[in-house]
């Protein structure tokens, strides 16, 4: 049977199991005595098993999911390196289980009786409360912690640097202030003396950039940046875990950790006060605007050339309305000096050339005759491969039978045979998870061409949908196949994806060659073969500025 291994380690420091290394001997050895043949190990260090959000656990998931995965079974140390959610451990063992894959603990036999998925119940129960337990033991500790004037955090605020102390056997750290006169305190006293002066985080920020200066990360100041160095309590001698006043922990009942005069102050308390007094008088009572839907059509798909993405701006009372770059507003025009443009010209003018072009009939039914051709082209090349694989596994295959009856037949000695036969037992290893890997890209992907008739049909829905529907309506549409739109001072590129029908799935992991479309006229460029999983992407230029 072809199993595959899943190994993992704990973030958490108080996790004692075993060690990756020794897990994946342990697991070979299993597999080698109950005839398994091992065709991939999954491993992931330092990652917490109370979160499926793991780069080698999604990795496996992902594979196992392919129309024929490659192994039939999941060997781990115990279940809780599985998963410690027991919701987790239900979800994906089902799901394995729905493609005929068994997850097998070697250390905890169990079996599919009534008692055998009862006992299996408990471990993951009991899995899922040491976890949890740990969970506040580590938080209990940071607690204490934080109560002794000890810093928790990895990476001290600007300004500051962590200084180690002695608490017994441990080492524990402490904040403290750069040294008098340093640039950094002399930065932050600077931007709280500006601010006491009614001066905002966003000019603050600007006159930061415009002198070079740049934050503890080597970035530029925005006003998110300035605004927590301007509530931080740290820089009045504060330590604060835990959350803020007034805004306790998420998940947590226990106020937040204060201890006053932890460390040398930077800034004095009452000007620190009155500064906060200051930009609590000029917040506005709004709702979040996460809960209210956007007015703007491009927001989330229009990106500046700078990087930064465009952001919906209203001016004169919300009688106008733009989009800006949000890196230019925040950080200033020396950081980007993009114009700012109208919202409804902009909107208009990329609707029009998304009706015009991107969903235009002829245009559409050449994308998908080279979508077809890209199809046939790499399905093409990966069978070539697998031919290959085949047959340079026959070859060693052959090698190692010689070399087998030469030992037997004891024309030669085991000690001069071993290493030749254990150079091919490699190779022929490589060559078995090559053909695996590259039999599921194939079943993946599949050879299924895209039907012309049904793009254009879809198109069509699409141009009346974009003309009647509201603005919740018109955004998904546009969301469904357009990726970004980048806007430069002349111009804007829009990113999309052939248009199919949402039950359509599986035209959307085909890929084309490149198609340029500018300024209306069509040219196609040859370049390397592209990867057949790799998502549609073509180009329409858009003329923004005749001038």
């Amino acid at each position: 049977m072809k199993g595959a291994i899943y190994a993992r380690v704990s973030s958490d420091s108080q996790d004692v199991d075993l060690s990756i290394s020794a897990q994946i001997r342990a697991l070979r050895d299993y597999a080698a005595k109950h005839d398994y043949e091992i065709v991939r190990e999954f491993v992931d260090e330092a990652e917490s098993g109370r979160t499926i959000d793991r780069p080698a656990f999604k990795e496996m998931i992902a594979l196992a999911r392919t129309h024929q995965p490659p192994f039939e079974a999941v060997l781990v140390w115990k279940l809780n390196r599985f998963a410690r959610s027991r919701v987790d451990s239900v979800t994906y063992k089902t799901l394995l289980k729905s493609k005929g894959i068994k997850v097998i603990s070697i250390n905890e036999p169990l079996d599919d009786s009534p008692s055998g998925k009862l006992l299996e119940g408990v471990i993951e129960s009991i899995d899922e409360f040491y976890s949890a337990s740990l969970g506040q033991d580590i938080k209990r500790g940071m607690r204490e912690n934080a109560q002794r004037g000890f810093s928790s955090g990895s990476r001290p605020p600007y300004g500051f640097h962590r200084v180690g102390v002695k608490d017994g056997a441990k080492t524990r750290y402490k904040l403290e202030p750069d040294l008098e006169g340093s640039v950094a305190v002399q930065v932050i006293r600077r931007m709280f003396d500006m601010a006491l002066r009614d001066v905002g985080c966003k000019e603050i920020a600007k006159a930061l950039n415009k002198e070079g200066i740049r934050t503890i990360t080597g970035q530029r100041w925005g006003r998110t940046t300035v605004h927590k160095v301007l509530t931080n309590e740290a820089y009045c001698g504060t330590l604060v875990w835990g959350g803020r006043p007034g805004h306790p922990a998420i998940h947590s009942a226990d106020p937040p950790v204060r201890v006053e005069n932890a460390w040398p102050a930077i800034i004095d308390k009452d000007v620190f006060r009155q500064i906060q007094r200051k930009m609590a008088s000029r917040r506005p009572d709004i709702t979040h605007p996460r809960t209210i839907p956007s007015a703007y059509l491009l927001s989330g798909l229009l990106h500046c050339a700078c990087g930064h993405a465009m952001i919906g701006r209203s001016a004169k009372s919300h009688h106008y309305h733009y989009y800006t770059c949000n890196g230019g507003y925040k950080q200033g025009r020396d950081a980007c000096d993009a114009r700012a443009l109208p919202k409804d010209w902009l909107e208009h003018v990329v609707i029009e050339q998304v009706q015009d072009k991107v969903l235009n009939h002829e245009w559409l039914e050449e994308l998908v005759r080279l979508v077809n051709e890209e199809l046939d082209s790499t399905h093409g090349i990966l069978r070539d491969r697998l031919d290959t694989i085949d047959a340079e596994l026959n070859d060693v295959k052959l090698r190692l039978s010689k070399l087998y009856d030469a030992l037997e037949t004891g024309k030669l000695s085991l000690d001069d045979l071993a290493p030749r036969i254990k150079e091919l037992r490699t190779r022929h290893d490589e060559l078995g998870k090559a053909k695996i890997q590259l039999e599921a890209e194939m079943a993946a992907q599949g050879a299924t061409h895209v039907d012309a008739e049904i793009v254009k049909s879809y198109a069509e829905d699409l141009k009346s949908l974009l003309k009647e529907a509201d603005i919740t309506e018109s955004k998904a549409f546009l969301r469904s196949f357009i990726k970004r739109i980048e806007v430069n001072k002349s111009e804007a590129v829009i990113h999309y994806n052939l248009p199919v029908p949402p039950h359509r799935s599986d035209m959307q992991s085909a890929a084309v060659l490149p198609i340029d479309n500018y300024g209306g006229d069509r040219g196609i460029r040859t370049p390397d073969l592209c990867d057949a999983n790799a998502a549609l992407s073509q180009l329409s230029y858009i003329p923004l500025f005749t001038s």
